[in-house]
């Protein structure tokens, strides 16, 4: 028996906020819904589309895509904004080290599993289930993170 394909509209409206929320933790607010959006059209235009079972774990997995594509594309920028510029001496120790900087700092796929264990209180199973992932490379990532925000916040 084939299940009736769900409208992208009532699909988009039944997600669209939980992914915003995971894509800020990814990216931060300015982007995310920017993240979001695109992820989820992209996903909408897929051929395989219609054939997704796990709708709200492919819009997540799209997300996270995303993500990882929009810093890396940051990160490129960055790289040559900071050769172009012209050299600026800045007191590192000056900054204020915040609970957003020390996330800022984790892979994308460790702010991910972070942002699903703590904000949305899934399992690790669940997380895998999300993300499409096994559950040890869940529980992987989330104890890198931690070790990594335990050394930045000290």
């Amino acid at each position: 028996m084939m299940t009736a394909v769900a409208d992208p509209t009532e699909v988009y409206r039944r997600h669209a906020d939980e992914l915003v929320r995971y894509a800020t933790a990814l990216v931060g607010p300015d982007d995310a819904p920017d993240v979001m959006i695109d992820a989820v059209m992209q996903a909408f235009r897929s051929p395989g589309w219609p054939q997704v079972t796990n709708q709200r774990a492919y819009l997540y997995r799209a997300v996270l895509n995303r993500a990882h594509s929009v810093k890396r594309s940051d990160a490129r920028r960055h790289l040559r904004e900071v050769r172009t510029a012209s050299p600026v001496s800045t007191d590192q120790t000056a900054l204020s080290l915040d609970a957003q900087r020390a996330l800022g700092e984790l892979s994308t796929q460790q702010r991910a599993v972070v942002y699903l264990t703590y904000w949305d209180d899934l399992t690790p199973a669940q997380i895998a289930g999300v993300l499409d992932v096994s559950e040890g490379s869940v529980r992987k990532q989330l104890a890198r993170a931690r070790e990594q925000l335990r050394r930045i916040l000290q």
